[in-house]
């Protein structure tokens, strides 16, 4: 099964990505150059809660011949220690449903950052929501830049580190944020004309496979439509173990690197693991979105 989802003769991508419209290193424009650079003949960007960082990526692929298509990443509510995340492929940025949700989770973002650095002054760690900001750049304000902080002034080795200790669940500073159900997600995601696809599975944490199979099964009676099959935290079990689900439950298989840049420095662009993400992932999910556009606008 590897080695089927693996063809390469028809070229590579990456559907997964992040930009400083997120919590990524790299402007929109730049993370397309890097694509190029890196052999990539398609892709998605995928930044958290926003998609605006689309309109920039869109008309630099259109301009380096890359192909693309508009994404979104959002994170739903689950139990702890793991976390669910959904990418959104073909949604319409323009969307009034998809810009009142981005609206709400950037609310929801904002209003957990200051409770965290209140946490972090508590314990003895001077830093302030006006540095968070500056590091963020005006974007969305995520705890990767506050880990680049927390790293300059000597409190971790690493970003890893920073979520370790300070930011990640179970972290002395850590505060969830307000979350959307995944059923809601879905939903909205497809009234702005898009298919909803699981991230990386292994992040929900399961304690066997019989219970990851379980969620898959919940999400695709909600409206699921793929799984990130190949991602930078996947490992060949993990590859076998999510090409069954998709096959079982007649999912898209699809795959991206979830390349932030410096905050993520052991992940490259169009690759996970060191293995290349094959085109027809792209491919497959384009035509998945023109065919639901149809189904529910017959006639268009």
């Amino acid at each position: 099964m590897i080695g089927e989802l693996m063809t390469t003769d028809t070229g590579y991508c990456d559907l997964h990505c992040h930009s400083t419209a997120s919590d990524g290193s790299l402007p929109p424009v730049e993370v397309v150059q890097l694509a190029q650079r890196s052999g990539v003949s398609a892709m998605s960007l995928t930044d958290h809660d926003t998609v605006a960082g689309v309109a920039e990526a869109s008309a630099e692929a259109e301009r380096l011949g890359i192909d693309f298509i508009s994404g979104i990443e959002i994170s739903c509510e689950f139990r702890s220690p793991g976390t669910l995340h959904l990418l959104g492929y073909g949604v319409d940025p323009q969307s009034e449903d998809l810009q009142a949700l981005t609206r709400q989770l950037i609310e929801a973002r904002d209003n957990r950052n200051p409770q965290m650095i209140a946490k972090l002054n508590a314990a003895g760690i001077a830093v302030t929501m006006d540095e968070w900001e500056k590091e963020a750049g005006g974007n969305v304000v995520g705890r990767p830049h506050l880990a680049q902080i927390l790293i300059r002034k000597g409190h971790v080795r690493s970003v890893k580190d920073a979520f370790d200790k300070f930011l990640g669940q179970g972290g002395l500073a850590y505060f969830d944020k307000e979350r959307l159900p995944a059923r809601r997600a879905i939903e909205l995601i497809r009234q702005a004309g898009g298919i909803c696809v699981l991230a990386h599975p292994v992040q929900l944490r399961c304690g066997n496979d019989a219970e990851l199979e379980t969620i898959v099964k919940s999400l695709v009676d909600q409206g699921l439509a793929g799984i990130e099959v190949m991602h930078s935290d996947h490992d060949a079990r993990q590859i076998t173990l999510c090409t069954q689900l998709a096959e079982r439950f007649g999912l898209l298989k699809t795959g991206g690197s979830d390349y932030h840049g410096r905050s993520k420095k052991a992940i490259d662009f169009g690759f996970c693991g060191g293995r290349r993400i094959p085109r027809a992932c792209f491919d497959a999910v384009v035509t998945r979105c023109s065919n639901d556009r149809r189904t529910r606008h017959p006639g268009v």
